[in-house]
């Protein structure tokens, strides 16, 4: 695959990480295992919020991100030796959640492997309650995007 190849199926993520797979990540079918997936995108979510100072809130504030919801749409099977770039991003805000979109990009076979989205809620670990997105993270989100994400 070439890098144009490449950039256009990054085109609209903004946050990517880059993996290799791992002989450990096939199952018995020798292919990588569907977990393996939900990991790739929680590694990117991860990223994300590390750009978009998320460890900041919860260090303070004792409020950031819990996972509600996670969904993968499995296109192409992957398989040991692979590279794969893993994107997210922000689709939705609403008061006290966020939707996030993931996509998994296969180098050997220069296409979309996987897409999912996940929704992710503001809760406060203390009082164990959501929260509003704070405007600092709503902030960052838009810089990352480009545009403010309603």
């Amino acid at each position: 695959m070439t890098d144009a190849e490449l950039e256009k199926l990054k085109a609209g993520f903004h946050v990517w990480i880059t993996l290799p797979i791992q002989w450990g990540d096939q199952d018995a079918f020798q292919h990588v295992n569907n977990t393996v997936y939900i990991r790739w995108f929680e590694s990117a979510r991860i990223a994300y919020g590390d750009r978009a100072g998320l460890e900041l809130q919860v260090a303070d504030r004792k409020i950031g991100p819990i996972l509600a919801a996670i969904s993968c749409n499995y296109r192409r099977q992957l398989t040991f030796p692979d590279t794969v770039h893993i994107g997210a991003r922000v689709t939705r805000i609403g008061n006290s959640s966020l939707k996030m979109e993931h996509r998994v990009i296969s180098e050997a076979l220069g296409a979309v492997a996987a897409e999912g989205d996940s929704t992710l809620v503001a809760f406060d670990y203390t009082g164990q309650t959501p929260v509003p997105v704070p405007d600092i993270v709503r902030a960052a989100i838009a810089q990352i995007e480009g545009q403010a994400v309603g």
